[in-house]
């Protein structure tokens, strides 16, 4: 049977959930829709999650529509909980995109359709909340062809919008408005048939179908999740245009793990798709790193639940128990074919200390975190052990309201968080060279080490180079110096990660295995690899300091809406922040400003908002870029590493942890 892993992707409060229970009961699975409102949804399936009324974790549930099986993935719309939509991309098959009729075009809305186009995944645009008072159809359309994308096709109009008798009414295919022109812009025998007046209505649809599953074009659907309106048209899209999962599943073992759950007895339970082969109960599959888990148990999931089975095949997704080292992000057997680790949305911008409340263990504490870490690796800990410290990575303050609230319900501990504080990266503002060399100066490890520093294009991240032989000594030493310089510039001079330069070895040497006959191997006059381990931080902390670096912080991209009798209050609150507006768009009685604004003054404007507009200012905001940080005291992050830029105290550390050097 054709299978479907389709994603639902949306701006938070579009009706993403809602769609979601509609599809259910439209296709028989359920008989009546849950409510978001009344928590009785079937993919909002956390506590916290239906008090709120907002998706936090992916859901997976499974529905058939004809003969195609339809795996169906509720994303959480939030922006704080983007991470989440990051890892589904992933396994996907093909995505519906819900944009409010009301609300219209919105912040993540961009944000999500420029990932889809980015990664050619085949989309269907759904225009929601065509019933509801205020909705829009036409501008929304016109919107979206403006904001998002040219390329769609809408695939019907909305008669009586606003109203609860609104309705979709489907276009025949030969009526589409500007089809024929779309397609014939991607198919040159479709604009040889256009230009001769010979096209068919099977040869639009032939060639609607053929695009939709190679993503040059999105048709667009609208409705109603609330009154159904529409929906049964979208599932019969769904089943037409957007192409099944492929895989054999006779070959090599290959899937990717994108989430990661605790079970009643504290079991971890992934989350997979099956890209090829077939994964069997007892199976042993290897894992990143060397690392491997035996397969327990399998389920799939089957009409609105899941089901145990013996085994699952490729295009499938599963939930596996057994691998109990396994993290978000694995590969299970051999790496899909393409596959490239990459982040699809920005890092979070934002980081705060979790600060233990009266009572709470710490221990148990920082093994809650752990576990959260594993279900969102993106939350980053960072653990002080000076001062006793964690820190959490964030992308606002409802991810750590729902961090809180987490820890409360689910482990029983207490806590609150210190200020928000913006997570800022360094860079390299010129080029630095150090080096120590074996067996020379106060050089207290068995190995030579030199580096260069230079910098490189924003966005490149960190590259290792080599300016000497790879055979001048063992690969395992050159291995060594490489992870060790990535993990050594999480912190630069500033505290801050370092990013978006090359590090270049220039020198290298070791001492030989030393060993006398009958007698084992001297560890005191031969090199190992703790040796460049601990000698690779002094070097490159020293070419850094001789490079320079410049700390950035994080700005985002700003969307304001305001009355426009309220711009004298919000102006100079935008000013106050730091904030630069830099377009004004006039919208009935209110206006519409973008620009950019410092990450750190964000939450202060959402805050202040509603008092400078009367409480109807909407403010929207995303991360954009790094910009240099332009205040007079740098920001300074403290260390949780050894201290290598202070060579008597990084020296004590290693000596304190590991022994004489």
């Amino acid at each position: 049977m054709p299978l479907l892993n389709l994603g639902i992707l949306a701006h938070v409060d579009a009706g993403k959930t809602s769609l979601t229970e509609r599809l259910l009961h439209t296709v028989g699975v359920v008989d009546e829709p849950g409510s978001v409102d009344a928590g009785t949804t079937r993919t909002d399936t956390l506590d916290l999650e239906r008090r709120r009324g907002i998706t936090i974790k992916s859901a997976v549930v499974s529905f058939p529509v004809d003969d195609v099986t339809v795996n169906l993935i509720d994303t959480p719309g939030h922006p704080d909980f983007i991470a989440e939509v990051e890892r589904t991309l992933s396994v996907l098959d093909g995505a519906v995109l819900v944009v409010s009729a009301v609300e219209g075009v919105q912040a993540q809305t961009r944000v999500l359709m420029r990932t889809l186009r980015r990664l050619r995944l085949p989309t269907l645009v759904f225009v929601n909340k065509i019933d509801r008072s205020g909705a829009r159809p036409d501008r929304v359309l016109h919107d979206i062809a403006e904001r998002l994308t040219p390329a769609i096709t809408p695939m019907g109009r909305a008669a009586r919008p606003g109203s609860r008798g609104a309705r979709f009414v489907p276009y025949d295919t030969a009526a589409v408005p500007g089809l024929a022109d779309l397609l014939a812009e991607h198919d040159e025998e479709m604009l040889t048939a256009y230009v001769e007046d010979t096209v068919s209505r099977d040869r639009l649809r032939t060639a609607l179908v053929a695009q939709t599953r190679r993503a040059r074009v999105h048709p667009v659907f609208l409705g109603s999740a609330i009154t159904g309106a529409g929906v049964g048209e979208l599932v019969a899209g769904i089943r037409e245009l957007l192409p099944s999962a492929d895989g054999d599943s006779e070959g090599p073992v290959s899937g990717t793990v994108f989430k990661v759950e605790r079970g009643p007895a504290g079991e971890k339970i992934a989350y997979a798709r099956v890209f090829s082969g077939t994964v069997r109960v007892r199976d042993r599959l290897p894992l990143p790193g060397g690392r491997s888990g035996k397969i327990t148990a399998v389920t799939v999931f089957d009409h609105g639940t899941d089901r145990l089975t013996p085994a699952v095949t490729a295009g499938h997704i599963a939930r596996l128990w057994g691998l109990t080292d396994v993290r978000i992000g694995d590969t299970l057997g051999t790496p899909p074919p393409g596959h490239r680790p990459e982040h699809h949305f920005a890092p979070p911008s934002l980081e705060t200390v979790v600060v233990p409340g009266p009572g709470t263990d710490r221990g148990a504490l920082h093994l809650a975190l752990t576990q959260l870490a594993e279900q969102d690796p993106l939350i980053d800990l960072r653990h002080d052990e000076i001062r006793r410290e964690t820190s959490v990575s964030l992308y606002g303050e409802v991810q750590k309201e729902v961090v809180q609230a987490t820890l409360a319900d689910e482990y029983g501990l207490g806590v609150t968080f210190r200020e928000t504080v913006p997570l800022c990266v360094e860079r390299p503002v010129g080029s630095g060279t150090a080096a120590e060399f074996n067996k020379k100066g106060d050089n207290p490890f068995l190995a030579t080490v030199g580096l260069r520093v230079d910098p490189a294009p924003v966005g490149s991240g960190v590259r290792f180079a080599l300016e000497v032989e790879l055979g001048a000594m063992p690969y395992a030493f050159f291995k060594a110096v490489e992870d060790t310089v990535r993990e050594t510039l999480a912190q630069g001079p500033h505290g801050w990660q370092v990013t978006d330069c090359t590090v270049t070895m220039t020198h290298c040497g070791y001492s030989p295995r030393q060993s006398h006959a009958h007698q084992g191997f001297d560890k005191s006059m031969s090199s190992t690899g703790a040796d460049f381990r601990g000698l690779t931080p002094l070097v490159l902390m020293a070419a850094l300091s001789r490079a320079g670096t410049r700390v950035h912080e994080p700005v985002h991209h700003f969307r304001l809406v305001a009355p426009v009798d309220t711009l004298g209050a919000v102006l100079p609150a935008l000013t106050a922040a730091g904030a630069v507006p830099e377009t004004t768009e006039p919208r009935g009685t209110g206006c519409v400003l973008e620009g950019r604004v410092p990450a750190v003054h964000v939450h202060a404007l959402e805050q202040a908002l509603p008092a400078l507009t009367r409480g109807e200012g909407e403010l929207e905001s995303a991360f954009d870029h790094y910009a240099p940080h332009a205040r007079a005291a740098v920001p300074e992050r403290p260390r949780t590493d050894l201290n290598p830029l202070d060579r008597k105290e990084y020296l004590l550390n290693l000596t304190g942890r590991v022994g004489t050097a």
